[in-house]
């Protein structure tokens, strides 16, 4: 179900909060129209009903009633914004989507039992890139022919067009933070010096 309210609903509704912001700071339409450079008739037509705001209108009434633009629009509340995605387990490993945006760059915690894969390394290559932090443990990382074990806090970052696969040798679960971009998008760290 679609909760984004209507825009004529929206528009509608801002006349009425105009006047009560305005009736609420005990200012005439005369000196509303002074501090604006708008007109005392487009006021009125806008507290009435009578006309349609524009953002031009809404940013210099918000500036003169000195709120946030989104008080005289009544934006509806963003919502709980945190991500309750379920893991997901695919061959004996641990997903846990860390973001719900479809498309673009995508974040997972991935959990690797100990011992895993139970087999033979198998390198695949698929589109992408793909970026990951070691947040416990160790991840054997086979990279076409670079065989490379990372421990906590070592990170990594490749074309997932090399083939590669990944593996935890070590006897306890090994915690990874991916991000991974299907078309091939490359991740933009930035880290800020420390303060010396």
């Amino acid at each position: 179900m679609d909760e984004t309210p209507d825009l004529d609903e929206v528009l509608r509704a801002v006349g009425p909060r105009l006047r009560a912001l305005r009736q609420r700071r005990g200012v005439t339409l005369a000196q509303l129209a002074e501090a604006t450079g708008i007109s005392v008739s487009t006021l009125s037509r806008l507290e009435s009903g009578g006309r349609r705001p524009t953002l031009e209108l809404l940013l210099s009434l918000a500036r003169a009633h000195q709120v946030p633009l989104d008080e005289l629009i009544d934006v509806p509340p963003t919502g709980d914004p945190r991500v309750h995605l379920r893991p997901v387990s695919r061959h004996g490993m641990t997903y846990i989507p860390l973001s719900r945006r479809p498309g673009g760059i995508q974040a997972y915690k991935q959990i690797y039992p100990p011992g895993w894969p139970h087999g033979e390394y198998e390198q695949r290559a698929h589109e992408g890139y793909e970026w990951l932090y070691v947040l416990s443990g160790r991840l054997r990382l086979l990279l076409g022919e670079h065989d490379v074990l990372l421990t906590a806090g070592e990170v990594a970052e490749f074309d997932t067009r090399v083939p590669h696969a990944f593996g935890n040798p070590g006897p306890e679960p090994t915690e990874v933070l991916a991000l991974f971009g299907r078309q091939g998008e490359r991740m933009h760290v930035r880290a800020r010096p420390t303060a010396g």
